[in-house]
């Protein structure tokens, strides 16, 4: 958003009443309310809610694995604040916007407003949520196993979608990132010394695990989302990807969702650390 400046007059040469212009809307303001409305089209607040609720949750998985005594209060109270929805929104919304850049948001608005954009948001949405279970996610990824290949056409369809965005690629980049934040949080909060690159090697070194992980995970997600779509409608789909609006949004995305869980991992691995050490957090 452009800021606006005014410049104090002389008492002496104010006239007897001013007229202000009424303030002009730029292509900058334009183009930012534009982002706005493709996020509300896009779910994001529902889905940075979910976010949230799988921090949480994930939060004190890593509390009862590497601290004495586990999960409390004191370190729940500050996950919650490191996954609060407005702080997780401007991380996303900062990395999308210098990523996306000025690519031209009317045909996503377009296709996501409508009536098959809006049931695409709502099975992934709704998936995403069900992944919370364990036992619905491990359902999901067993069923992606016994999956013969070749694909049939609707698993055909999505396995075009996942290539046409390099969703397992852009997974696998995220959890290394996220990992590295992590570990370096450890670092910088005193849990051990560890060089920079002896962190990549040992993240490199679980590289065939991490996407093994990520191709499971992206297909048993997306087979159990767009069951109910045809492959004929998920075909569409993959046309708005091939579009440059729709490669420009999907790294946007990425990029976004990558600042966001770059800091929370960064800020969890200083918080476990000094936790480690005693230190009141």
């Amino acid at each position: 958003m452009t800021a606006v400046s005014f410049a104090a007059l002389p008492v002496a040469a104010a006239p007897a009443a001013v007229e202000v212009a009424p303030r002009t809307e730029t292509v900058a303001d334009s183009h930012s309310a534009q982002i706005d409305a493709l996020f509300a089209a896009l779910g994001m607040p529902e889905m940075l809610q979910i976010l949230q609720e799988e921090g949480l949750v994930y939060g004190d998985d890593l509390a009862n694995q590497m601290l004495p005594n586990g999960t409390g209060p004191v370190w729940q109270a500050l996950v919650a604040d490191l996954h609060d929805p407005d702080a997780l929104h401007a991380l996303m919304r900062s990395g999308f916007e210098e990523s996306f850049g000025d690519a031209d948001v009317t045909p996503l608005l377009a296709f996501y407003n409508s009536e098959a954009g809006q049931r695409i948001v709502e099975l992934e949405l709704s998936a995403r949520r069900a992944f919370m279970d364990e036992e619905v996610e491990e359902a999901a990824r067993a069923r992606f196993r016994n999956i013969a290949v070749p694909y049939n056409d609707h698993l055909g369809a999505i396995e075009a979608f996942v290539e046409e965005n390099d969703l397992v690629e852009m997974n696998v980049a995220g959890a290394f990132n996220s990992n590295f934040m992590f570990m370096r949080g450890l670092v910088q909060g005193g849990a051990f010394e560890m060089s920079e690159g002896d962190i990549l090697a040992d993240i490199w070194s679980q590289e065939a695990e991490t996407r093994a992980d990520s191709h499971e995970w992206v297909y048993a997600f997306l087979s159990m989302a767009y069951q109910p779509l045809s492959a004929a409608e998920i075909e569409a789909y993959v046309d708005l990807s091939r579009t440059a609006e729709g490669a420009a949004m999907n790294r946007a995305l990425f990029a976004g969702f990558d600042r966001m869980y770059g800091a929370i991992s960064l800020s969890l691995g200083v918080a476990l650390a000094r936790q480690l050490q005693g230190e009141t957090l």
